[in-house]
């Protein structure tokens, strides 16, 4: 088995298609197919079912892909640690972050870390706060920033900033003039981030401070992305709450108004591995971005 094999069958995997993983990995469609029929072949499994021009991974083939993930995601780091014992001029730096910090405060830090090193190729993935912490303790990722506060027994977290979550209402909804309670919640319906987001877990803490369950609630709709909640937002569907920094411009614009709920400033946390290779890149990145933190506060 080689890392070549591993990296064509996780493409394969990814998007279920022969030609279009060749396509990505420049190489024939013929060499992507004996690749993964070699792999098949030598250990007596079958990991794709082939269903018409796609393939769909079998439950072997679900198992594999982890595992597969997990060894270039090994061979990523060794070649990473090697390369952050010279002097970053070249290497690569693997970040995920959740999607208000991806979208809001990492894009101008990326920026100064390029114009800094322009050698370190930046590999960043964005997914909801669980998925970022996921991505950290399997080795995906040297660096996961989010906004909900996580915790795991291979996971080491601090705080690297602060924003401020806000319950945005359209102009025309009641609480756009009024002053509502905690225990008017009920009374909107709901426009929400997703389980397991950081926007969602402020929601929640809302939630708890007002002794309702979610039960109570009418749910308009839930979303995986803070665009479309604005969007959901501001057309009327109802309530939603949103960073301050993510609804900047219709606030400004007035297609947003803020209900007074005073909620408390929120953390963005810095989630690394306890025990995993610490490369150079890393902590210029880090050293980068506590510089901006400085400046803006």
């Amino acid at each position: 088995m080689t890392l070549e094999q591993l990296r064509i069958f996780v493409a394969v995997a990814e998007r279920q298609h022969v030609t279009q993983a060749a396509r990505e990995l420049n190489l024939t469609q013929s060499a992507v197919s004996s690749a993964v029929a070699a792999l098949e072949a030598r250990h007596g499994v079958s990991l794709l079912d082939r269903v018409g021009r796609n393939v769909v991974l079998n439950p072997a083939g679900q198992v594999f892909l982890a595992e597969a993930k997990a060894v270039l995601a090994r061979a990523e780091a060794a070649e990473a640690a090697l390369s952050n014992l010279g002097d970053l001029s070249r290497g690569r730096l693997t970040i995920h972050a959740s999607q208000t910090i991806a979208s809001y405060w990492l894009p101008k830090r990326l920026a100064a870390f390029r114009r800094a090193w322009p050698g370190v190729v930046l590999d960043v993935a964005i997914g909801n706060t669980r998925q970022v912490a996921q991505a950290v303790a399997e080795g995906l990722a040297e660096l996961g920033f989010v906004e909900g506060e996580v915790a795991g027994p291979t996971l080491e977290v601090s705080v690297v900033d602060h924003d401020q979550p806000a319950v945005l209402v359209a102009p025309d909804h009641p609480w756009a003039t009024a002053r509502p309670a905690l225990t008017d919640l009920a009374a909107t319906p709901w426009v929400l981030r997703e389980p397991g987001s950081g926007t969602r877990a402020v929601f929640d803490l809302l939630l708890a401070r007002s002794g309702l369950e979610l039960s109570a609630l009418t749910l308009a709709v839930t979303l995986p992305d803070n665009e479309p909640v604005r969007g959901a937002i501001e057309a009327g569907m109802g309530a939603g709450v949103l960073s301050r920094s993510v609804a900047a411009a219709s606030l400004a614009a007035g297609t947003l108004v803020e209900a007074p709920f005073n909620l408390p400033p929120r953390a963005y946390w810095l989630v690394r591995h306890k025990d995993r290779w610490r490369g150079k890149a890393g902590e210029a990145f880090l050293a980068i971005a506590q510089s901006f933190d400085k400046n803006e506060h």
